[in-house]
Order: C-alpha cells, then sequence, then structure tokens
C-alpha cells in the first residue's frame, strides 16, 4: 500500500546512488548478493536474540534491495536478476521471522500462521502477475515482475520487522495481526483477479 509513495519519496536519491554505484563499476547481481547475505546476517542475529544489530543488518539488507533495482535499470535489466531478487526478498523475510521464532519460543505458532500467509500471498500474488502478463494488463510498474499493489508490501514489512526488533516481547501479537493484514492483501487480489479475468 505505501511501496509507491514511498518510492516517489526516496527514489531520487537510490537512482543518485546506484548511478554512483555504476560509475565505479558495481554490478548490480554483486548489490543483491551482498543484500542477500546481509540479510542472512539479520536472520542470525534474530535468531541469537541479539535486536540491535538485527535491526541494522535488516535495514541495510532493505537499502541494498532499493539500490539493486535502479541499478539493474541503468545496466540493462534481466529477467533472471529479477528473479533472484525477489527470491532473495523472500529468504530474507522468511529467514528473519524464523530467527523470531528461535529467540522467543511463544511466537512460534504465530510465526507459522504468518508464514502461511506469505505462502498463500505469494501464491495468488504470482499467479496473479503471471496471468496479466499473459493478457497483457498493466499490473505492476518499472520492476522486473509486474507485482499488483496490495495492503501489505515492502514498505508495510520493512516497518513490522522493525517492531519486532524494537518490542520482541510482543512478537506473537506482532506477528498474529501482520498475519491478519497479510490476509486482507490476499483477499484484496482475489478481488482483483474476479474483476480482471473473468
Amino acid at each position: 500500500m505505501l511501496d509507491r509513495p514511498v518510492r516517489a519519496r526516496i527514489g531520487p536519491a537510490l537512482s543518485a546512488g546506484a548511478a554512483r554505484l555504476d560509475r565505479a563499476g558495481v554490478r548490480a547481481a554483486h548489490v543483491t548478493a551482498l543484500g542477500l547475505l546481509i540479510g542472512l546476517g539479520a536472520c542470525v542475529a534474530a535468531a541469537f536474540g541479539e535486536w540491535a544489530p538485527a535491526l541494522g543488518l535488516w535495514l541495510a539488507n532493505r537499502t541494498l534491495d532499493g539500490l539493486d533495482g535502479p541499478l539493474a535499470r541503468l545496466q540493462g535489466p534481466s529477467d533472471l536478476g529479477g528473479l533472484l531478487d525477489f527470491a532473495a526478498d523472500f529468504v530474507v523475510y522468511g529467514g528473519f521471522v524464523v530467527g523470531v521464532a528461535i529467540a522467543e519460543p511463544d511466537a512460534r505458532v504465530a510465526v507459522c500462521v504468518l508464514l502461511a500467509a506469505y505462502l498463500l500471498n505469494n501464491v495468488v500474488l504470482l499467479s496473479l502477475s503471471a496471468l496479466g502478463e499473459k493478457r497483457a494488463l498493466a499490473l505492476g510498474d518499472e520492476r522486473g515482475l509486474a507485482l499488483p499493489t496490495g495492503l501489505a508490501e515492502g514498505t508495510e514489512t520493512i516497518a513490522v520487522y522493525v517492531l519486532l526488533c524494537l518490542a520482541p516481547g510482543h512478537a506473537a501479537l506482532i506477528a498474529y495481526a501482520f498475519a491478519g493484514v497479510v490476509m486482507l492483501t490476499v483477499a484484496q487480489r482475489l478481488a482483483t483477479a474476479r474483476r480482471l479475468l473473468h
């Protein structure tokens, strides 16, 4: 829901950063790979209950994820790069909450519910994206994968994971609440599918 306005606000800074990386000879794939490694570090830090490092590494991961897209567009985007970037995102999205569940045993059932909601959301999201591509529907933006907008997107996930780091004792409540938001997003995207694909 917030991705487009946030991207419009911070997009110029990310584009400028990407241009500097391009001039330095840094490839978009390298930024994606570094972001994945840092994101995995965030997952490990969360699993050990090291919340300050987990927060810093999570925000660094999201910053690098914000840079690799504009850098790829400067260098010539590839379908493979877009797929790998999307996969890396969800390795970290899933791994981080697994780390939270390891550190906070009372949150384990809630994290399972959240991961199930992620799974269903991704099935609907990617199916709708593929069918939209098949029918030449304008569902997304300039990114490699045409992803229909929804209530729970990247910006909301960033905020929720920051909250998990700041209030780990409330991880179960946060995970249940976000799972509810993700399921509302599933319903929203199914409504979009019904409207566009009938």
